[in-house]
């Protein structure tokens, strides 16, 4: 996500968090968003998106119609306030900043495991549980597979990053033999 497009979209990420809290609707805005997102990003849509003859109250019908019927008044409003500021090519955006706000309130945060052989079920959930009492949140566990680490497994939650791979150990010893 471009440092520009991050800044531009942040207000409205916020203004419609604001109002999805407030009527306690965030699954259903956040779903909706991540489908008007969806709509904005075909390149078919992005098309029409700069193009003069397609009028602003034209690419918000357009965008609420495929946004889905979850998308209540003040939903419609939003769009149309986007279209309005010829901010629907921000919809990316403003969806992914959206739903990082209301993983924050709901107390969720994304862990990626990255590990030499795939994860058993039985590790997943021991990882998971340790996890959730060291960061005192709901963890949603995203496993994926490298067999360069040799063994161990690399954790990335947000900025916190915990490297116990056997890789990064002989990187490491490999560095204090060569001092």
């Amino acid at each position: 996500m471009a440092a520009d497009k991050t800044t531009i979209a942040r207000p409205y990420a916020r203004a419609a968090f604001g109002e999805a809290q407030a009527h306690k609707v965030l699954g259903p805005w956040s779903d909706s968003l991540q489908r008007a997102a969806a709509v904005v990003q075909d390149p078919r849509v992005q098309n029409l998106l700069g193009n003069p003859a397609v009028t602003n109250a034209e690419l918000a019908k357009f965008v609420i119609d495929l946004a889905g019927p979850q998308l209540d008044e003040q939903g419609r409003n939003f769009i149309q306030t986007l279209a309005e500021n010829r901010r629907l090519a921000y919809l990316p955006e403003i969806s992914t900043l959206f739903d990082e706000l209301k993983d924050e309130a709901e107390g969720v945060v994304d862990v990626t495991v990255t590990s030499a052989a795939p994860l058993e079920n039985s590790q997943r959930d021991a990882l998971s549980a340790a996890l959730q009492r060291r960061l005192k949140r709901q963890i949603r566990l995203h496993c994926e597979t490298d067999p360069s680490l040799l063994g161990g497994a690399v954790l990335r939650a947000g900025d916190l990053v915990i490297d116990g791979s056997v890789r990064s150990r002989l990187d490491r010893i490999a560095y204090e033999l060569a001092a």
